[in-house]
């Protein structure tokens, strides 16, 4: 059986799973189960949780295609990084008494980590350049567009001209031919980013426009970023902690309103007629 060197862990198990025999496939079940097991535990362990001989893990990762049980260990934990929800369950994670306490003091560590690398000066001058801006864009997908989402929602409070990416049943290449020279993107890159990230900063920075960058981790294609914003994201869990990805966002929308003077609390003003004309709230 040939195994596609390309293919991420759980994809090469999945193809493997009719060839092999009943106690690879048991191991297997494990595996798929609870997938996270391949980084704590060395291959012993892992044989142990099985049930089954050390020989069986040995001949078991050969046959997804990997070197040795330490090469498939690794490339579990660089799946990991890279945000792979799935791998981060396993057998032992933390359940009962103690689960908010735990998401709590992961959630704090995420913010101090955030909030030590963030200065006034970054913000206050990615704010201003939002408020001088002729259009501000927010553009952000998976996890990111509910974040470009709120950010366009409350800076719209003062900015007159905001869009949000990507919109439904529209390219990229038809909302992005509108964007010019002096406007403002701000890209969302949380893991497990699309490729399609790396074009979209290409285009803001072939446009002339600004741009800003929200991520979790440090990207070669978003390296000419005029501003960057980074945020830990750091969990135990299946998901992504995104406690401070929404701190981060809150205050530039927060800076951008606050900054933006008589011209948007004039805007703001319109928007409060608006809702006693409309009752609306």
């Amino acid at each position: 059986m040939s195994i596609d060197q390309t293919k991420p862990f759980l994809a090469r198990v999945t193809e493997a799973l009719p060839e092999l025999n009943p106690s690879e496939r048991k191991l297997a079940d494990l595996v798929l189960d609870f997938p996270g097991e391949m980084v704590g535990y060395t291959a012993t362990e892992i044989a142990e949780l099985a049930s089954v001989s050390n020989a069986t893990v040995s001949r078991f990762v050969r046959r997804i295609g990997y070197g040795s049980f330490d090469e498939a260990r690794r490339a579990v934990r660089d799946e990991q990084r890279a945000g792979t929800a799935l791998l981060r369950f396993s057998n032992t994670m933390p359940t009962g008494n103690g689960a908010v306490a735990r998401h709590f003091e992961t959630s704090q560590q995420n913010l101090e980590v955030t909030y030590s690398g963030l200065e006034d000066e970054l913000i206050d001058g990615l704010a201003r350049a939002m408020l001088a801006a002729p259009r501000v864009w927010f553009i952000g997908f998976r996890a990111g567009q509910s974040f470009a989402q709120y950010l366009g929602w409350q800076t719209s409070q003062v900015l007159p001209n905001v869009t949000v990416l990507p919109r439904a049943g529209e390219t990229m290449a038809e909302s992005l031919a509108s964007l010019r020279a002096e406007d403002v993107v701000m890209l969302i890159a949380l893991r497990r980013k699309p490729k399609l990230v790396g074009a979209v900063a290409d285009a803001a920075r072939k446009a002339g426009a600004g741009l800003a960058v929200l991520q979790d981790r440090p990207s070669p294609e978003l390296a000419e970023a005029d501003w960057y914003l980074t945020c830990a994201t750091t969990t135990a869990g299946p998901l992504m902690n995104h406690v401070a990805s929404m701190a981060v966002c809150n205050l530039v929308a927060a800076r951008v309103i606050e900054l933006s003077g008589a011209a948007g609390r004039g805007r703001m003003a319109a928007i409060e007629d608006g809702h006693r004309r409309f009752d609306e709230l």
